[in-house]
């Protein structure tokens, strides 16, 4: 289960606008999966950046009336500055425009894929979009518009580089079905497939310098065209390690490494299914191994869009409610397979009965009762019964489910099976009743001292475990919940005894009981 190599990305957005919700949600999701896979022991690589290239951003600079480098650097500023509120670990963050490991890298990759005879140059005319930054063919339009923007595609028509996608048509079919390459869930494995099968078409991978503004990288040996801003920014996944120099983390994260993730969203799915694997097997070079493909955040049933301007701002949900809570939305509400639409009344809700009721209430409840029965220290267990037989059992099953469900992208499954825990923890209060047991004591009863003992620590126990599980999920809080229960998250043993039944030591000394999800209202302008 542990000790192997681990690389995640995410995919890098556009910056033609400032962050939304709906990438913050794709972060958390990938610095989920890398977290984990740094729990369990395995050598894990996380990357995300910014996609500096696009005609959109030029586009979005000439409206505001500054130059692209003025817009893209500033927007992939507060692109980078998610990086402590929404708690997201990634250990590498590229820019596609000034960086040298990325201009030299894409163009290695281009000359590479040219010598395997796979670009040519022609003349071509279609409808493009520029917010998919894509060609659509009038079959894939709907009722004449962009399917992803509801936008008017334009005629474009120009001489360009292509690249001789139909070649590899069978090949693609062959690593999809054989499993080679995962795509999950299953039901993007089978669009991809069908998209494939319907026949591929070779794709333009330049455009003119002179509609680009002269933004962009330079074709090799052509300066009139800068390269199409998909071969550009699917090569990051790799320039990012320094592909361009044969660098020791190409060798260790890419070359050599059995786990090479992508974390996207479906609208992007063909380029990272479909075109990017194509360049890597003209360019001799291996593919990812695993497409994760998440669903979108809606409003009101529509995509959150920076085109459309129905974001949210994730760090004014920070701001309000904390981090953790915009983090346990996203993986408790979000749908594996089908689009969820976000409302401060969802969130709201799921905070007040998860995380203020259930886990923060049962953390206050035992930490509270450790200091007031035994003067703050965790008492040693005795004989146990079914009860306590029982929240063990759920306990030890927890780090197989989560590795099972993270595996298949689930992470609703994945903290759901933490929550059995939480949920058995508060049942167990009720039914084994310390205060009760303290009442008893007072009067003398050893068996009811022994008991409580016996209570107290299978709470703090299952605690314990709870954080464990939690730090991948929910980071802050599971630091807080260690800290109440006087245990430094750093002192924590390795994996795979940290999470094993029995890790509290008694006599350990809990902190002051502090509350860590208090209780939220809707404010009116919320509530409409």
């Amino acid at each position: 289960m542990s000790g192997s190599r681990y690389y995640i990305t995410t995919a890098i957005p556009y910056v033609n606008a400032k962050p939304h919700i709906g990438f913050a949600l794709e972060l958390v999701q990938t610095d989920v999966l890398a977290r984990y896979h740094r729990l369990i022991g395995d050598d894990t690589r996380f990357l995300t950046g910014t996609d500096d290239n696009a005609l959109k951003n030029v586009q979005a600079a000439e409206a505001e009336g500054i130059s692209t480098k003025e817009l893209v650097d500033r927007n992939a500023e507060l692109f980078k500055a998610l990086r402590e509120p929404l708690a997201v670990s990634f250990d590498d963050f590229i820019r596609t425009s000034g960086e040298k490991r990325h201009i030299d890298g894409v163009q290695k990759l281009w000359r590479a894929c040219q010598r395997s005879g796979d670009i040519y140059k022609r003349v071509y005319k279609g409808l493009y979009c520029v917010g998919c930054e894509q060609f659509y063919s009038e079959e894939e339009l709907v009722n004449g518009l962009c399917p992803e923007h509801l936008t008017r595609p334009e005629l474009v028509e120009e001489e360009n580089y292509f690249f001789r996608l139909s070649k590899y048509t069978d090949r693609l079919i062959s690593i999809i079905e054989s499993g080679e390459l995962r795509i999950l869930p299953e039901t993007r494995r089978n669009e991809v497939l069908s998209f494939i099968r319907r026949g591929l078409e070779d794709f333009s991978i330049s455009r003119a310098s002179s509609r680009a503004r002269g933004w962009g990288i330079p074709v090799p040996d052509d300066p009139d065209q800068v390269m199409y801003v998909w071969f550009d920014a699917l090569g990051n996944y790799i320039t990012a390690l320094d592909y361009a120099y044969d660098g020791e983390l190409y060798r260790r994260y890419w070359l050599e490494n059995p786990h090479r993730t992508h974390v996207i969203g479906k609208g992007i799915l063909r380029f990272h299914a479909v075109y990017w694997p194509a360049m890597l097997l003209s360019a001799g070079e291996p593919l990812p191994t695993t497409i994760y493909v998440h669903e979108y955040l809606t409003i009101n049933g529509q995509k959150i869009s920076k085109s459309l301007g129905n974001v949210i701002d994730p760090i004014s949900i920070v701001e309000r409610f904390g981090t953790d809570a915009l983090r346990y939305w996203f993986v408790r509400e979000v749908s594996r397979t089908e689009d969820t639409d976000f409302t401060w009344d969802r969130l709201v809700t799921r905070y007040n009965a998860d995380l203020a009721n259930d886990l923060g209430n049962l953390l206050n409840r035992t930490v509270s009762m450790i200091r007031r029965y035994r003067e703050g220290k965790v008492p040693s267990p005795s004989d146990s019964t079914d009860l306590e037989q029982d929240l063990r059992q759920i306990a030890e099953g927890i780090p197989e489910k989560i590795y099972k469900y993270l595996d298949e992208f689930d992470l609703r499954a994945a903290i759901t099976a933490i929550w059995d825990l939480v949920t058995r923890a508060n049942r167990y209060v009720e039914e084994s009743a310390p205060w009760l047991l303290a009442r008893q004591e007072k009067n003398g009863d050893g068996a009811a001292s022994s008991r409580l003992d016996t209570v107290l620590y299978s709470l703090a126990e299952s605690l314990r475990v709870i954080a464990v599980h939690l730090s991948p999920f929910l980071p802050l809080t599971s630091s807080k919940i260690l800290e109440q229960l006087g245990i430094g998250a750093d002192s924590q043993t390795k994996w795979p005894d940290v999470a094993a039944w029995g890790g509290l030591q008694p006599g350990t000394l809990v902190g002051e009981p502090k509350p860590i999800f208090p209780r939220v209202e809707l404010t009116t302008s919320e509530i409409s």
